[in-house]
């Protein structure tokens, strides 16, 4: 038996990086997964590759910082599933630059993509996790969220709301029997970085399967239990003294 046996999980982000490797870990443990990214190209062959592996899979493309489009995605996976087991909020986008010249347009992508899109589908879900008696919403935050660096504005003032969102959420779900957690991830070798070639000596980087990992032990606790906060970064990387 799989960890997440016949358990629907909603996945934001899923079309590369730590989404689709959450997502094949998911699917590995007996999930049902339905995905969104604003990439249709990359979701869709992330969900031939999940189907060619038995899995049962609805796919959409969505901007997660649109009402609409995440009204209908969620529209549409509950009437595919007929409910939500967990979601994972890992959407996100990355900006950044001296504060005095960071154009609105970078500030307003970024806090759209990880924090406005971390409301709305966690807003939906949580109704539907309140109408069946309970649910799981695990939010990706960042080390960023703790620990700021230089010119990253709007991706530290994003993950620190994730982080605060997070907590207001879990608070409000106990009534309801809905659980909610952030997995704080360090330097993750995403295709983005290596396709890049950022990774070096002097960034350490950790693998998308260590974090699915992580991701799948918080949500697979049992449903008494709540891993608040998680915080996984390689060993060598800057973290304690870099703030």
């Amino acid at each position: 038996m799989g960890k997440l046996d016949g358990k629907v999980c909603v996945i934001t982000g899923a079309n590369q990086g730590i989404g689709a490797g959450m997502a094949r870990k998911f699917l590995r443990e007996g999930a049902r997964l339905a995905l969104c990214a604003r990439n249709a190209t990359k979701l869709a062959h992330v969900a031939t590759e999940l189907q060619a592996a038995g899995g049962d899979i609805y796919h959409q493309p969505v901007d997660v910082s649109e009402e609409t489009q995440v009204e209908q995605f969620f529209d549409r996976l509950l009437a595919r599933f007929g409910r939500v087991d967990v979601l994972v909020n890992n959407a996100g986008a990355f900006d950044g630059g001296p504060p005095d010249t960071l154009p609105l347009a970078a500030w307003n992508n970024v806090i759209g993509s990880c924090l406005t899109g971390t409301f709305l589908c966690s807003r939906r879900a949580f109704a539907q996790m309140k109408q069946q008696g309970g649910g799981r919403i695990l939010n990706i935050g960042s080390i960023s969220a703790q620990r700021p660096r230089e010119n990253s504005a709007p991706y530290a003032a994003a993950k620190f709301g994730v982080w605060g969102l997070t907590q207001a959420l879990a608070l409000d779900g106990r009534p309801h029997g809905i659980v909610c957690s952030c997995l704080h991830p360090g330097n993750v070798l995403v295709e983005r970085r290596s396709e890049s070639g950022q990774q070096s000596d002097a960034e350490p980087m950790m693998s998308i399967d260590s974090i699915a990992e992580a991701a799948l032990a918080m949500i697979s606790l049992p449903a008494d239990v709540n891993f608040l906060e998680a915080i996984v970064l390689p060993v060598g990387q800057d973290y304690l003294g870099r703030g």
